[in-house]
């Protein structure tokens, strides 16, 4: 079990990192803030495919990414800023 939680840190630190280097500009989130992101979007990635695909498959990378993805663009939508600049509020 702690291998498991391990195991999904790590990725969901991988799968965060790499939504926001896809991302131009500056993203003042936290490790812990870009692991909870790619967490959360594998999980509700994985709820949608097997919604989609009626129970068959679940998420793969690339449905984790796009979802990612978009849940680092709504958190910087958030905070003001837009799909180029961070807009960090002070």
């Amino acid at each position: 079990m702690i291998g498991y939680l391990i195991g999904l840190a790590i990725f969901g630190l991988i799968l965060g990192g790499l939504a926001r280097l896809a991302l131009p500009g500056r993203d003042p989130m936290t490790i812990p803030q870009t692991m909870l992101i790619g967490i959360a979007g594998s999980l509700i990635a994985g709820l949608l495919v097997r919604l989609i695909t009626g129970g068959k498959y679940g998420a793969g990378f690339l449905a984790a990414f796009i979802v990612t993805f978009g849940l680092v663009y709504l958190v910087r939508r958030s905070r003001g800023g837009g799909l180029t600049s961070p807009g960090i509020r002070r």
